[in-house]
């Protein structure tokens, strides 16, 4: 009997855990607008930063 009801109370806290999980996960992403920006910027850089190096070397 007492078994039965801790296994209750364990898939409730366990349910409870899943929910805060996923709506902490929805509420801290990025948007999907500011992921590309970034990750545009961060190309531009890098192409610009070996384009440099290239003239360096050569």
């Amino acid at each position: 009997m007492l078994s039965k009801i801790w296994k209750k109370v364990c898939i409730l806290i366990l349910i409870i855990a899943c929910l805060f999980n996923i709506v902490l996960k929805l509420v801290g992403r990025v948007s999907f607008n500011k992921e590309i920006i970034s990750s545009a910027e961060y190309m531009l850089e890098q192409y610009e930063y070996e384009k440099d190096s290239e003239n360096v070397i050569k």
